[in-house]
């Protein structure tokens, strides 16, 4: 209580006092881009995804832009210790997305490497994973998928780098017949996605879609 007199919660783009639960404030909330993709018809990102691998379904919620505040919010969850944002991600995602009766089997979010891990100190996909977990009644799973090769974060590396991930990742457990959503924070290039998808795809008769918090526009 004292801190929050003491610290205000402020809107990250206007710096105006909010609530302790939001990001932006109601002004600011206005100038995201929302992309109000249907997940069960072709968009963009689908169509990006399925230059790569066979996709199911996708939707991204953001527009990420260069200069905007998209941006400022997957940087405030990355690289600024705001891991709650994942979670206010994730309740703007439940009330865009419906599956209505074709729901997944199970959610499966990009893994981190452990020594990125321990350097940030958590992965910005687990909360917001855990969050629609939670909402859509879906199983999650943060093991099934490991990450075998550390390297610097996409947003810091050149188109040249970004498109160099072969065997990057591995997957842990025999899994089969299943319908897995993949996470992801932004859709760049779709290599890091494609790579983890072609993981599930060839440990059986698996089916991936794809959920991204922002399309790189």
């Amino acid at each position: 209580m004292i801190l929050d007199v003491l610290f205000p919660n402020r809107c990250i783009h206007c710096n105006r006092i909010i609530d302790p639960e939001f990001l932006v404030c109601d002004l600011c909330f206005s100038q995201i881009h929302f992309t109000h993709y249907n997940y069960f018809e072709n968009n963009p990102v689908k169509e990006k995804c399925s230059l790569f691998f066979p996709v199911e379904n996708a939707y991204s919620l953001i527009q990420f832009e260069e200069k905007g505040l998209s941006r400022q919010i997957i940087h405030e969850l990355k690289y600024k210790s705001r891991e709650k944002t994942g979670k206010i991600l994730a309740d703007w995602t439940t009330e865009r997305l419906k599956f209505d009766d074709h729901k997944p089997d199970l959610l499966v979010s990009v893994p981190l490497h452990p020594r990125k891990l321990k350097e940030r100190g958590y992965n910005q996909l687990h909360l917001f994973t855990e969050t629609l977990s939670s909402f859509y009644n879906i199983a999650f799973d943060h093991q099934l998928i490991k990450r075998n090769h550390y390297s610097k974060a996409q947003a810091l590396k050149d188109k040249k780098h970004r498109l160099e991930s072969a065997n990057i990742f591995s997957i842990t457990q025999s899994i089969t017949g299943k319908h897995i959503l993949l996470i992801d924070d932004v859709f760049t290039t779709g290599n890091t996605v494609s790579s983890v998808a072609w993981e599930i795809l060839s440990a059986g008769d698996n089916k991936v879609s794809v959920l991204v918090m922002a399309e790189d526009a």
